[in-house]
Formats: structure tokens, C-alpha cells, sequence
């Protein structure tokens, strides 16, 4: 076992504690009891998720052949039943008539429901049923089938309806991309593990089309894209690994799938998937809309349905593993080992005392760094115990203000990971970050 293993979480309640206590994450409407899988990200919280889908943004936008789109959460109710969720999207479920324990049936041991007992507490089950994961609501003054709509259940049909829109638009030849971040809803049955499954959730979703024939070469290169990306967060890579989908787990509509698992307290989970979708969610577009989503090859003079290839990310999930891989506790301290990409705070400016002239010092470093990098000043309590607020939310540098720097304009810089201290010039702070953040890891 490593060090990294031996000091690393080991149940996720250190973590949800965590996130309370330090302003990551909180329950859900905590003061009227909270609700079951919904949950708030407090100020450190928002931080870390921006920088997640920033940094997953320009992943993707960045790219000359990748454009990006929000579309709208509620949607024709159409574009459900084409996408196959109004008849498919679907859990099978049993509920225990003695403590109304609910559970999924795939998910239960075939002895379970062979013997129809519940297994917390041994009450009768009952038979399973069918249970629709989406969220209805209704558009307009009156509740009737015809005002039905959905809270879609995903990003991705978003994209494929606008395919033309965007293509046309932005004069994208294929191969290219639509990415999109946004809000999905799920009624699960099952959720849990704090923010691994939820029923409100963000997605960050590609779909890139491409030519026929030419769709397993582009899904090998995207795999290869999407774990080094997990990799560049600063993910260590015996925590993750590919998972193949084989015939009993393949969709329906899917040439070739994997996920991208990563090894949590509670076992290894879906992290990412990376999907060949064939041609079949353009083409039910095209049979229940009635309009041609067929691409035109001016060069080539051809007309075909492109194939999908799909990256589809999860923000609470990435940011979870963010926080858990980061996460250590050595007896004494508990510290984030978050890359500085990630941080919230970058930099945290300590004055020794709460001395006028040591203030002041602070004041006018702290001005100067967050111009380059967002950072913090905290001037409670012992220095020991600032070093110890700030290590158990990340921030990679604490810099101290003492009486010499009022002589010699020099300031203690701190590593986190290391709690090694250097001294240096107060002029050359932004520097002296800037390149350990670009040697980061290095």
C-alpha cells in the first residue's frame, strides 16, 4: 500500500463531513429536514464545480472541429418518445410491504427474488414493476395529456435535434462536435453515496459526428482523450480504469461502449462513458420529426445519417472524484491534495498578528496575487490552525506575513502537500506560482 492508499479515504462520511463543515456541499433544504438525493454546493463548493466545467469546456471548445450549445430542459414531449425513454427508460421495481424499504429488482441477488423477502428486514416483497425514471410536469393552466412535458432525463437530445442548426450555422464540415453542460433529472429509485447519484444533476456531454466506417477509429481516439483529461485533473491512474460494456450491458442502439470507472470507498463506479451510438438517434429524429438530419459530403456529393460517437460526463460525479482521489488524513492533519487547476483558492494570504503594519502588508500582497490568481486572506486564530483551514480545502500555497517582511520585503511561502516553506521575494509571489503551478505534478 502506498502512502497516497494508507493516508486516502476510507469511508465517504469523512468526506460528506467535510464538505459541510468547509462549505463544499450541504443537504438540500436542511432546515425543513432536507430531501433525499438533492443537495446544495455551498461557496468552496460553486468554486470547484466552475472550475470543473470550465476546464471541461475548453477541453472541448477549444478544438476547431467541437461547437458548443445550451438547449432548453423542457422539450417536446416528441423528442421522448423518439429517443425511446417514454416506452424504455425504465427500472424494475419492488417495494417491502412490512418497512417500505424500496430497492431496484436488477440490482437485488436472484435469491432475494426468488425468495420474495426483503433483505433488511425479512418482510415480503413485492412483485416487480415497472417504473419510468423520468419527471413529468405539465405546460400551461391545465393538467391534461396534451399539455404533458418532461425534465429531460439527459443532455444529449438536445444535440442531436439541433445536429443541422449548429452545423449549418458554424459551417462545420464532419468530422465535428456539439458539447453541452447542463441540468438532467432522474427519478431514481436507488440514489446515494452523497453526490454520486442524485436525481438533479449536471451532464457534460459531447456527441461527435462522423462519416460511417470511419466511427471505431474516432471512438478509440476519444476514449484515449477522455481518460488522459481525467488524468490532467490530477487523478491518480491506479484509481482509474476502463470498463468494456459486453452483450448483457451493450444498449440497444450501441456498436461499442465503455466506461471510465474510478475506485471509490464503496467499490468501482461509472465515471464517464464513452458510446458509439451507430446512426440511431439521428435517425429516429428524422422517422417521428419528419425532417431530413442527413449531412451533405460537397466533396464526396454523398448524403448519409452520420454516426455518433458520445462522451458523456458526469460534473457532481467528477467533482466527487476530484474530492475523494484528493482526500488524505494522516492521524493529525487532513488535507486536499487538489491540483491548483481545481482549487477554489489558489493562494492564501496570512498576516502574522493583527498588527496595523502587518495588515497593511497583507492587504497590498493579497491586491496584487488575485489580480493572476483567486485567492483568500484569513487572519483568525494561531497561524497553525489557518494552515490547517486552508489545507483542508486545497488551497496549494499559504503566504505569511511577519515582522521581516516588513524589513526585507520577504514573505513565507507554504506547500500544502509537503508543509515545506521557502522564503521569498513578495515582488516575485505571482511568479514563483505561476511556474510551480505550470510544473505541477511534473
Amino acid at each position: 500500500m502506498t502512502e497516497h492508499d494508507s493516508h486516502g479515504l476510507k469511508d465517504m462520511n469523512e468526506l460528506v463531513s467535510l464538505c459541510k463543515r468547509r462549505g463544499f456541499v450541504f443537504p438540500s433544504s436542511e432546515v425543513y429536514g432536507g430531501i433525499n438525493a438533492c443537495w446544495d454546493y455551498g461557496p468552496l463548493g460553486i468554486e470547484l464545480k466552475r472550475n470543473v466545467k470550465e476546464r471541461w469546456w475548453r477541453a472541448m471548445t477549444d478544438r476547431d472541429d467541437v461547437e458548443g450549445l445550451d438547449a432548453a430542459i423542457l422539450m417536446h414531449p416528441r423528442v421522448w418518445e423518439a429517443s425511446g425513454h417514454v416506452a424504455g427508460f425504465v427500472d424494475p421495481l419492488v417495494d417491502c410491504k412490512k418497512c417500505k424499504s424500496r430497492f431496484r429488482a436488477d440490482k437485488l441477488d436472484p435469491g432475494v427474488l426468488e425468495s420474495k423477502k426483503c433483505p433488511s428486514c425479512g418482510g415480503e416483497l413485492t412483485e416487480p414493476r415497472q417504473f419510468n425514471l423520468m419527471f413529468r410536469t405539465f405546460m400551461g393552466p391545465v393538467e391534461d395529456s396534451a399539455s404533458v412535458v418532461y425534465l429531460r432525463p439527459e443532455t444529449a437530445q438536445g444535440i442531436y435535434v439541433n445536429f443541422l442548426n449548429v452545423q449549418q450555422s458554424s459551417r462545420q464540415k464532419i468530422p465535428f462536435g456539439i458539447a453541452q453542460i447542463g441540468k438532467a433529472f432522474r427519478n431514481e429509485i436507488t440514489p446515494g453515496n452523497f453526490i454520486f447519484r442524485t436525481r438533479e444533476f449536471e451532464q457534460m456531454e459531447m456527441q461527435y459526428f462522423v462519416k460511417p466506417g470511419t466511427d471505431m477509429e474516432w471512438f478509440e481516439k476519444w476514449k484515449a482523450i477522455r481518460i488522459q483529461w481525467h488524468l490532467d485533473n490530477g487523478i491518480r491512474p491506479s484509481k482509474l480504469r476502463f470498463h468494456q460494456h459486453g452483450p448483457g450491458e451493450l444498449a440497444h442502439y450501441a456498436k461499442a461502449a465503455f466506461d471510465i470507472e474510478y475506485e471509490f470507498p464503496f467499490g468501482w463506479q461509472e465515471l464517464e462513458g464513452i458510446h458509439n451510438r451507430t446512426d440511431f438517434d439521428l435517425s429516429r429524429h428524422q422517422e417521428f420529426s419528419g425532417k431530413k438530419l442527413e449531412y451533405f459530403d460537397e466533396e464526396s456529393k454523398e448524403r448519409f445519417v452520420p454516426y455518433i460517437v458520445e462522451t458523456s460526463a458526469g460534473c457532481d460525479r467528477s467533482l466527487l472524484v476530484i474530492l475523494a482521489d484528493a482526500y488524505r488524513f494522516d492521524g493529525e492533519r487532513t488535507w486536499l491534495t487538489l491540483h491548483p487547476s481545481m482549487a477554489p483558492y489558489k493562494i492564501a494570504i496570512f498576516p502574522l498578528m493583527k498588527k496595523p503594519e502587518l495588515l497593511e502588508f497583507s492587504n497590498r500582497v493579497y491586491e496584487d496575487v488575485r489580480k493572476q490568481f483567486r485567492s483568500t486572506t484569513d487572519a483568525a486564530g494561531s497561524i497553525g490552525k489557518r494552515y490547517r483551514r486552508q489545507d483542508e480545502i486545497g488551497t496549494p500555497f499559504g503566504v505569511t506575513i511577519d515582522y521581516d517582511t516588513l524589513s526585507n520585503q520577504t514573505v513565507t511561502v507554504r506547500h500544502r502537500d509537503s508543509m515545506a516553506q521557502e522564503r521569498i521575494s513578495a515582488e516575485k509571489l505571482g511568479s514563483y506560482v505561476a511556474d510551480k503551478f505550470q510544473s505541477w505534478g511534473k
